[in-house]
């Protein structure tokens, strides 16, 4: 299955000069069709968003990605699954590998959920189904080298922790504010953001008793 997008150079960024960052994505998709330790991280972000559409559908994500892997290595090397060109100023960006899934039989039909997931998927057919993990297989991947070489993976995914701290304790919008600007340029630890809202919190309520 091969799912692709294209478009001039200059729809691509409106924040940085958009050739700029055309050619830094297009280096990082090499480096990772020529290094396979890059290559192992680049298809795991990948295959972030396959096996999240193959699972709630009922199909095989280990299949799948035991295909993935084997066809990245087809030439004796582990390469990226993705590639990307920029030519006579369009950028070109496209993910190729085998899918093999089912709409009918198995847990497609017989489990709530992944039936649910076909209906909003408004039942596709078995190849729209393939083309539907294809495509998301390959925005998950640009999503992740579009940020690589901008702000960086490391920041985002620090951003996604806090959230998910504050949400567990329970901090309000107003807290969970206040904490974002704190921990913008701190190491975040579940420890770390309790103590500092436990601190907070105590001297709201000591301030609120005098």
């Amino acid at each position: 299955m091969r799912a692709w997008v294209e478009c001039p150079v200059e729809a691509l960024s409106d924040k940085e000069d958009a050739s700029y960052f055309a050619e830094k994505f297009r280096k990082a998709v090499r480096i990772a069709k020529i290094d396979p330790y890059r290559a192992t991280t680049h298809n795991k972000g990948i295959f972030n968003g396959i096996d999240a559409v193959v699972l709630a559908t009922g199909n095989d994500f280990r299949a799948v990605e035991a295909c993935g892997h084997t066809y990245a290595t087809r030439d004796g090397q582990y390469r990226s699954l993705s590639d990307c060109s920029i030519e006579n100023g369009i950028f070109k960006f496209w993910l190729e590998l085998p899918i093999a899934l089912g709409t009918v039989g198995g847990l497609t039909k017989l489990h709530p959920l992944a039936k649910l997931s076909l209906e909003i998927l408004d039942n596709p057919s078995a190849e729209e189904l393939m083309q539907i993990v294809a495509v998301t297989g390959l925005a998950q991947n640009f999503a992740a080298v579009r940020s690589l070489v901008t702000t960086g993976i490391q920041k985002g995914h620090m951003k996604m922790h806090l959230t998910n701290i504050l949400n567990h304790l329970g901090a309000t919008e107003v807290e969970s504010q206040e904490i974002m600007i704190y921990f913008a340029d701190k190491v975040v630890s579940f420890t770390a953001v309790r103590e500092f809202l436990e601190g907070k919190r105590e001297k709201a309520t000591n301030s609120a008793a005098r």
